[in-house]
């Protein structure tokens, strides 16, 4: 494949997300030696927003509409999201060209008093930016207090160190990255703390049609991450999933299948349902979708009116 001779990169300004930026721009060097590689660094409206939890200002999708726009407006090529912040359902015109191999999907406790969430004292105050990481919260852990967290990685750290919080639940995939593994007092089981969808995992993502950059990630992609976060956001999709939902879906692919797990809760965590189901890796989204479909069987409809939402039938 010939060379291009410039490719930019849009990303946000956190130091974890020109981590991840920088990733595949020294992949892409290293595929197009020829190639001038850059990032496109910018501010969202997410990043600006932290006076309020994620799921009263907008959703995901304040991560990333200005880095689209970036795209629209050809100052971009592509831009490197984390993959769990990217909305289940794209705006119009725009695709997910590639999907790396994923760093661990696992949630992470972060104290400097305590290993584990069991050690923590009754009131203790955990902080988390996610409605998912909150109903599992109040629902295994009904004695501590859970306060909301926003702001980038470093500044939850910094509130963290300044004594606001007894600990913090993390995305264990972005301390690794920015070689932070030491602050992890534990892995957070799955079998308790059932990843986002998509977490762990990085989002490339292009303008729809453009088939020559498209092209050029081909080499990026890893085939099992891509079958496992489409059949979670498949499955989160099918129940409109959004920051507005405590919802947690995690794939596998093992012995040759694939291997889906989720669930969806109100966010006490005082009502929720669980569910597995296993298929063939070929059928990603179908999976997902049946999953789904199984959960509205078993009432999901009366938590997401619980939640002020409804879903169409699947």
């Amino acid at each position: 494949m010939n060379s291009p001779a410039r490719i930019v990169i849009a990303s946000r300004e956190s130091r974890l997300a020109l981590w991840q930026a920088e990733h595949i721009q020294s992949a892409l060097r290293a595929l197009y030696p020829g190639a001038s590689v850059s990032i496109l660094g910018m501010t969202t409206q997410g990043d600006q927003i932290l006076d309020r939890p994620l799921a009263q200002i907008g959703g995901k999708g304040l991560f990333i509409k200005e880095l689209e726009n970036a795209l629209i407006a050809g100052k971009a090529d592509l831009a490197v999201h984390s993959l769990k912040d990217v909305p289940m359902e794209l705006p119009k015109g725009f695709a997910l060209a590639a999907i790396p191999a994923r760093e661990t999907p696992l949630d992470a406790l972060v104290s400097n008093r305590y290993d584990s969430l069991e050690q923590l004292p009754e009131g203790a105050i955990v902080g988390t930016s996610s409605l998912r990481r909150e109903a599992l919260l109040r629902r295994h852990y009904p004695r501590l207090a859970v306060k909301s967290l926003r702001g980038n990685l470093d500044t939850r750290l910094r509130k963290l160190d300044a004594g606001e919080y007894d600990a913090i639940v993390l995305a264990a995939a972005g301390l690794i990255r920015l070689g932070l593994e030491t602050r992890i007092r534990v892995l957070l089981p799955p079998e308790i703390f059932l990843p986002a969808p998509g977490q762990g995992a990085l989002g490339i993502e292009t303008l729809d049609g453009k088939t020559d950059i498209a092209r050029l990630l081909i080499p990026l992609a890893d085939s099992v991450t891509a079958c496992c976060v489409r059949a979670e956001r498949a499955f989160s999709r099918a129940l409109g999933g959004s920051c507005q939902i405590p919802l947690g879906g995690y794939a596998l692919v093992k012995e040759g299948e694939l291997w889906l797990r989720g669930f969806i809760s109100t966010p006490d965590g005082q009502t929720c349902l669980d569910g597995e189901m296993r298929g063939d890796p070929s059928a990603d989204e179908s999976l997902g979708r049946a999953l789904a479909r199984s959960f509205m069987d078993r009432g999901a409809a009366k938590i997401l009116a619980a939640l002020g939402l409804s879903k169409d039938a699947l």
